[in-house]
């Protein structure tokens, strides 16, 4: 069972790291659970340039960092995704990491409208998201937690989970918040079962999940 785990945040121990840190924590309960974690801001990357060059073969034609990132992403059974808000958005570490993910997915030439992604086939992928934003509203954070499930289930994911976690600005704040962190666990939680219940190897597991 591979899960990745994706911060979008600047801070590796900031709320998001925090969060998603909690919401890995009931797959390290199985022996054989795999995980790692992308911290964006520590990569070299560029953001998409439009040159098509993915087109004929699903394989972006920019190396650098994300060339990594996109075996990892064609490894993993479930995804955990998380980003605060920047004015109303993920942070553009986020955007230039979904925009590049553009490869993904094919087009007819003919009529851009009709169109898959290389994860709608094969064994369904899962995804939880995790949003944070330092205002009290819900509507405060904008697009951040639409545009992270959104352009994921595009590629073909599942959506599991998309936690809204508000009020959260200093570094590590989160974790006096039991509430998000026991939530966060929850969900990561609803994730590794969902994985367990697709997996054939693990599949006898479902009547007796681990509590």
């Amino acid at each position: 069972m591979k899960v990745l785990a994706v911060l979008g945040s600047k801070r590796t121990k900031g709320n998001t790291a925090s969060l998603i840190e909690q919401a890995l924590i009931p797959f390290q309960e199985l022996d054989y659970f795999s995980g790692e974690t992308l911290f964006l801001g520590d990569m070299e990357f560029d953001g998409c340039t439009g040159c098509e060059g993915c087109a004929r073969s699903n394989r972006c034609v920019i190396d650098d960092d994300m060339q990594h990132a996109y075996s990892l992403l064609r490894e993993a059974d479930a995804v955990i995704i998380g980003s605060p808000t920047y004015f109303y958005n993920v942070t553009s570490d986020m955007k230039k990491f979904i925009d590049r993910c553009y490869c993904f997915s094919s087009y007819n030439p003919k009529d851009r409208s009709v169109w898959t992604a290389e994860f709608d086939s094969g064994p369904r992928k899962f995804a939880g998201f995790i949003s944070i934003c330092e205002q009290n509203s819900v509507d405060d954070m904008g697009y951040t937690p639409q545009i992270l499930q959104k352009s994921f289930e595009s590629l073909g994911f599942r959506t599991v989970f998309n936690q809204k976690v508000l009020h959260c600005f200093k570094a590590g704040e989160v974790k006096s918040r039991t509430e998000a962190m026991e939530s966060a666990q929850s969900n990561g939680r609803k994730l590794r079962d969902t994985l367990i219940l697709q997996s054939p190897e693990t599949h006898h597991l479902s009547t007796t999940l681990i509590p």
